[in-house]
């Protein structure tokens, strides 16, 4: 078996078919298709079950969170490489016949990522990403790599857009899932396989992001959980080979400082603050968000926050 594609299922019945249609219409055939149902309490299994296609399996467990569910999938999978969906998303039908390719013509890169189309609209990313300095290549980070580069990197690596090597994701401990983490689950793996992989870049569009059918549209109407490497750091510096440690360092103080930044404009300035001090690392001041942390990690920057939200709701 070459593919395993795991999609995880949450009270996603209105879109799940549209998901599995797209699996079942690829190119490639040479796969299996693993659906874990992660305690949905809509109609969403039953779609699934009655859906037509050999290759598809329905895996059920207690409500354990996205990562857990993936996590799942992945103990399941028997392919060689493994591809994961949401159930509200799509692929275009040649994406795992392009990333198969990618990976057989790249035998030391651990998994393949490419562009995506954000809806409403069928919006290509492509130009965006190019803008952010990625280019279609074999990737891997040295100490000379810019640390706002790691940070597109790791924005443009999603579960929907890459595939890997199924060992690969496995030796480094698959996806966050303590605490039901439902916010950077994905970003915690991505950024280990990215110390100490390399990655094929492809920025052209194959994937279908439904951002009207996704929660992740949530995280822009309220505070947001803070990321897992921002709140244990620990395991992430642990996993970084030694000659990129200081690129982590900086890597980590940008997350931070963005991530000060949320906090503040939703009024939590005290956290922002005890966060930024935990990253702070030599020349921090020159770094992406510095500026934006600065005024959002005091109260001028929550009652900004608070002005802000007033007129946009007007």
């Amino acid at each position: 078996m070459r593919v395993s594609v795991v999609i995880p299922l949450f009270n996603k019945a209105p879109y799940i078919e549209r998901a599995l249609t797209s699996v079942s219409s690829q190119t490639f055939a040479e796969f299996e298709l693993i659906v874990v149902d992660d305690g949905s309490t809509d109609d969403g299994a039953a779609i699934v079950q009655s859906f037509s296609d050999p290759r598809l399996r329905l895996v059920k467990q207690d409500n354990a969170g996205p990562g857990a569910a993936r996590n799942r999938g992945l103990q399941e999978a028997s392919g060689e490489f493994v591809a994961f969906l949401d159930a509200d998303d799509e692929w275009s039908p040649d994406y795992l016949f392009e990333s198969v390719r990618l990976l057989d013509e790249h035998p030391k890169a651990a998994a393949t990522v490419c562009g995506y189309f954000e809806h409403p609209g069928k919006v290509s990313t492509e130009t965006m990403w190019r803008r952010r300095g990625l280019a279609n290549r074999l990737t891997a980070l040295t100490p000379e790599t810019e640390p706002s580069r790691v940070i597109a990197l790791l924005a443009y690596m999603t579960p929907c857009t890459t595939v890997a090597r199924t060992e690969v994701l496995r030796t480094h401990g698959g996806f966050y899932e303590r605490d039901r983490c439902a916010y950077g689950e994905d970003a915690n793996l991505w950024l280990r396989m990215l110390l100490n992989e390399s990655v094929v870049i492809n920025l052209t569009p194959r994937a279908h992001i439904h951002f009207e059918a996704s929660g992740a549209t949530q995280t822009r109407r309220s505070v947001r959980p803070v990321e897992p490497f921002l709140l244990d750091p620990a395991e992430m510096k642990a996993s970084c080979p030694p000659h990129l440690r200081e690129l982590l360092d900086r890597v980590l103080a940008i997350r931070a400082f963005k991530t000060a930044g949320m906090l503040g404009y939703w009024g939590h300035w005290r956290e922002a603050r005890d966060l930024v001090k935990r990253f702070q690392v030599a020349g921090h001041w020159k770094l992406p968000y510095y500026t934006t942390s600065l005024v959002c990690r005091t109260p001028v920057g929550a009652a900004l926050g608070r002005l802000t939200r007033l007129m946009l709701s007007l």
